[in-house]
């Protein structure tokens, strides 16, 4: 009797087990394996990445200004110059000649003016006399004591002399004007004799020489821009050349701080502010014709850069905007999905015709059917929030974006969890689905 009683409670045990096993293998949550965060408040900052190029603010080309064979050159590339200093010469032989033929022609002219005006007080003089005849001659004609012979004679000797004296005039007149001219055109050998001799027109370095002792130079005509003999470049202020993608550019804004590093000075940073953007897209070349529009964007170094050079490649990390303490999510919990909104802007949730079924998503249905009047179909940027054991699609509006999490302006708010990954999840995911915390990777 006891033995059959034992074997009835073993029975009875292990069809208890059986049960208790059954209903928790059929009872276990079957769902999606996700990962989640919390959604907390953080510091964001906005940032518009671009490469560029450092330059100085202030570079000057030094071109001739007179052709020549070069005698004289003082500097080499990567010197530092002041302003003032001497830094190369053309021969000054032939404009030489011509200043002191200049010279030995107003001299000349000089001259011929001086003689020119001793006429004309002889001419004057002479004029004077032949006055002062003609009015003896009127005096004694009244008299009836000359001959009319003689009073015409007065006359026309006065009106000679007249003439005389207008002709030495408009001579001093014309020498004059020759002596003007030759004196501009003095002024002008001079200039250009002046600038055989080149000085430095700023303080900086010679970033290129494009020239050696004893090469001709040509100088510049409409055609044809010369030779650039000398760039000097003025490193005290250092700018940032960048190009910025045309999607970023509305967000950069003057005076913005930006952060710079150059290729050449590794494991340094330093501090800029945009000082100029440009209105216009870059020109690309006809091999780049296809790449993406780009614009012009200048920062200024506010930092000292130890031997930097003209041409270092740098990239440059601009801040467009900052929040402080603001609600924010994970860049990649975010997901688009194709939603209906009716005429006042709320999402449409189809109705649920059969409980058993899987919940849809919203605007499922609709997007199925015809839409109504007054509803429209967009994609919409939201996250898949956890409610009761389920993904639940939620809309939000984003504003800033930092480097890994985006700023919230609604639709969830501060400690709700938000479903992070895995990628494949988040993608595939629908509103409703069901859902379970991923295991935590062994260590």
């Amino acid at each position: 009797m006891n033995r059959k009683k034992l074997i009835i409670g073993a029975l009875i045990v292990v069809l208890g087990g059986a049960l208790v096993a059954a209903n928790v293998y059929f009872k276990r949550e079957k769902g999606v394996e996700v990962q989640v965060e919390k959604i907390k408040k953080h510091d964001l900052e906005s940032i518009v990445s671009a490469s560029g190029k450092i330059q100085a603010r202030t570079t000057v080309n030094i071109s001739a200004q007179s052709m020549g064979r070069v005698t004289k050159l003082a500097v080499e590339e990567g010197d530092r110059v002041k302003q003032g200093q001497f830094l190369l010469e053309i021969d000054p032989r032939q404009l030489r000649t011509q200043v002191e033929n200049r010279e030995a022609g107003l001299s000349a002219q000089q001259t011929a003016v001086a003689q020119a005006r001793v006429q004309l007080e002889s001419a004057r003089a002479s004029l004077k006399l032949a006055q002062d005849t003609l009015k003896r001659q009127q005096d004694l004609w009244k008299d009836q004591l000359t001959t009319k012979q003689d009073l015409d004679r007065a006359e026309n000797d006065v009106k000679l002399r007249e003439r005389d004296v207008e002709a030495r005039e408009a001579a001093i007149t014309m020498e004059s004007t020759r002596v003007r001219q030759t004196t501009a055109d003095l002024e002008n050998a001079r200039y250009n004799l002046g600038q055989v001799s080149i000085d430095s027109p700023i303080d900086g370095i010679v970033t290129r020489r494009n020239i050696e002792l004893g090469e001709n130079v040509m100088i510049g005509t409409m055609n044809n821009a010369g030779t650039v003999l000398l760039t000097i470049a003025d490193m005290s202020i250092i700018e940032a050349e960048l190009e910025v993608d045309e999607t970023d550019i509305p967000n950069v804004k003057m005076g913005q701080t930006a952060k710079v590093t150059i290729d050449a000075i590794p494991d340094k940073t330093f501090t800029a502010k945009v000082t100029e953007i440009g209105n216009s897209p870059i020109q690309a070349t006809a091999a780049a014709a296809s790449r993406a529009t780009n614009f012009k964007v200048v920062v200024t170094i506010v930092d000292e850069v130890p031997e930097v050079r003209p041409g270092f490649t740098c990239t440059a990390d601009i801040t467009t905007a900052t929040r402080t303490g603001v609600v924010a999510i994970p860049i990649q919990a975010t997901t688009v999905r194709e939603l209906v909104f009716d005429e006042k802007g709320n999402v449409v949730t189809p109705p649920e015709t059969d409980k058993k079924k899987k919940p849809q998503r919203p605007g499922a249905a609709a997007a199925a059917e015809e839409l109504k009047p007054g509803q429209t179909r967009k994609e919409t940027e939201g996250v898949f929030v956890i409610k009761s054991g389920k993904a639940v699609f939620q809309p939000v509006k984003t504003g800033i974006a930092g480097e890994k999490f985006l700023e919230v302006l609604t639709g969830v708010k501060e400690a709700d969890e938000v479903i992070v990954g895995p990628f494949n999840s988040v993608r595939d995911l629908k509103d409703g689905d069901a859902v379970k915390l991923q295991a935590a990777a062994k260590k």
